[in-house]
């Protein structure tokens, strides 16, 4: 299987540094087990005053929630997504129990995915997160309530081999990761100035 493995530069966990995001599945069934134990990862990611505003609905491959998820994915997305076996919509509650707005819901909504993609790849599961759907269509079909924000789109799945995919998208499949440096992101005293502790 091509796992493209990350080249760190300093020692992450292994579940890290093989987390990718595939858009080749094989096309095997999640077990249910599996996926209550990430979406349980999910439940217990931490969030801003303990309102854990993250929801989610779950197509399983031939069900009428999956089609419905389809059917809101741009063009590109479809080429490649009806490969998983599971499709997601990840959505925020966007307001706190006083029924103000909660500033932090997305990002805890990101911390709940991330647990849940950490726990995907400790099953030998693969994520692959899509922001290119119609999100006004999904919101439609669902009935998304009105304080309810569909966030972003997820494939789950069983890794599967490129040559399943569309040339152009086999060629995205198969070439190297890419990150910019940690020197480019982390500083000190102001933003933008290096830090030291990469010197020590």
């Amino acid at each position: 299987m091509n796992i493209k493995t990350a080249s760190n530069d300093y020692p992450i966990n292994d579940l890290l540094r093989q987390r990718w995001s595939p858009r080749a599945f094989n096309g095997q069934g999640v077990e249910k087990a599996k996926l209550l134990s990430i979406f349980e990862a999910a439940r217990w990611s931490p969030s801003a005053s303990n309102l854990q505003p993250w929801r989610f609905i779950v197509g399983i491959k031939g069900d009428k929630t999956y089609e419905k998820i389809v059917s809101t994915l741009v063009e590109f997305n479809q080429l490649w997504a009806t490969t998983a076996p599971v499709l997601l919509l990840a959505i925020t509650k966007s307001t706190n129990n006083r029924g103000d707005k909660n500033i932090s819901a997305a990002y805890d909504l990101g911390q709940a995915v991330a647990h849940l993609t950490f726990q995907a790849s400790a099953e030998e599961l693969f994520v692959h997160q899509m922001g290119g759907f119609d999100k006004a269509k999904t919101s439609v079909l669902f009935e998304i309530p009105e304080d309810f924000i569909v966030e972003t789109a997820i494939a789950i799945g069983y890794m599967g081999n490129p040559d399943i995919l569309p040339e152009n998208l086999k060629k995205m499949e198969i070439s190297p990761r890419e990150r910019q440096k940690t020197s480019g992101f982390i500083f000190s005293d102001k933003f933008g100035q290096s830090t030291d502790i990469f010197n020590q």
